[in-house]
């Protein structure tokens, strides 16, 4: 790629995430950035499409004959933290660094990929299809973002999920499943040592959670993690409590469904088990996938990763990978190095073009 095309591409994509910064996009209330980010693509000639507060856009010779790639990130933001000690709406550059809330996680995804689909909108000969959809409530794995517009957008054969992974690649994505546990006891007074103590049948439960291993672990993201995070029980001190509630934490690996999960819990507790979400699924591409040899030749380090994101709503083959650290997310003061989008867009289009290439041959 010419350096005086990705400079442009790079000028362009800084100056569209400034101005995404100056203006709150809490998730539910990224209206305004939804309006600015339709308006962006449309000035450069691209049609657009909108639900609630997901903006996306297809490439111009798009195919439904031909596969189809999205690229996507988020364009909602966490509130900022009481330690900033910056106006977290005001972007400033300094010293190689962009300040601002939302500027790493995900601004320099959602810009970087926007600058790689107008690298190749009006490419004629393209051996695949490009959605870009810049999305809503990923923040709160909410059901008004990605997942709301899944139907719109089509099939798709391969995503690229942007956020700040340090530009590797996340082969493997956690799920999470959280659960609400009931130990049902027998109430009775506590001086006659009367009742069935449920904190005690709670206890019994609560240890299994502590110490049961997974049969199956992954290459990479190890085994399935349970941690008891909430308990709740009694009213009175000399009153044995009916009832203890607690709540586990858990976070699935690629090996196992959300339902396997439940299934091996229940067979194994007297607690009543009740889930409260099966959504956020565990995400994992074939190795073996050609978009991951490319990445491979690149020398682009592979990874499995800890925290969730809107992979984990794709049924496709997806991979997480964007410029930013996942470190800087959601601490004060948040920025990205500009440098980083400028390498963050090079490399999108490095990745796509080799592909187009390997498809066609």
């Amino acid at each position: 790629m010419e350096p005086a095309l990705l400079a442009k591409y790079y000028t362009d994509a800084l100056g569209f995430l400034q101005t995404l910064i100056a203006i709150p996009s809490f998730s539910k209330e990224e209206d305004k950035t939804a309006d600015a980010i339709g308006l962006f693509l449309q000035a450069q000639g691209i049609d657009t499409m909108r639900k609630g507060n997901n903006v996306w856009a297809t490439n111009k010779y798009f195919d439904t004959n031909k596969p189809t790639i999205l690229l996507n990130s988020h364009h909602d933001t966490v509130k900022p933290n009481a330690s900033y000690t910056r106006n977290s709406f005001k972007p400033v550059i300094e010293n190689g660094k962009l300040y601002g809330l939302g500027s790493n996680d995900a601004g320099g995804a959602l810009v970087a990929l926007a600058a790689t689909f107008f690298h190749f909108d009006n490419i004629k000969n393209l051996p695949f299809n490009l959605i870009y959809a810049a999305t809503a409530e990923e923040e709160i794995s909410g059901k008004g973002g990605i997942e709301s517009i899944l139907a719109e957008l089509g099939e798709i054969h391969l995503a690229i999920v942007g956020e700040p992974t340090l530009m590797k690649i996340a082969v493997a994505e956690r799920g999470l499943l959280v659960i609400d546990c009931t130990a049902e006891g027998v109430a009775g007074h506590a001086a006659r040592n009367e009742g069935e103590n449920a904190i005690y049948k709670a206890m019994k439960d609560i240890e299994w959670f502590r110490t049961f291993q997974f049969e199956k672990a992954s290459e990479w993201l190890g085994p399935v993690s349970m941690n008891a995070t909430i308990i709740q029980a009694g009213t009175t001190h000399n009153t044995v409590p009916a009832e203890c509630k607690f709540t586990v934490d858990i976070r699935l690996n690629e090996c196992y469904t959300h339902q396997a999960v439940l299934e091996i819990i229940r067979k194994n507790i007297t607690s009543k088990v009740a889930e409260r979400s099966t959504r956020i699924k565990p995400s994992f591409i074939d190795i073996d996938h050609p978009f991951v040899g490319i990445a491979k030749n690149m020398n682009i380090e592979l990874y499995g990763s800890p925290t969730t994101s809107d992979q984990a709503l794709l049924t496709c083959p997806s991979i997480k990978l964007g410029p930013g650290d996942s470190a800087r997310s959601h601490t004060a003061d948040e920025f990205i190095y500009v440098q980083e989008i400028e390498n963050g867009i090079a490399t999108y289009i490095q990745l796509l073009a080799t592909y187009a290439n390997q498809l066609k041959a």
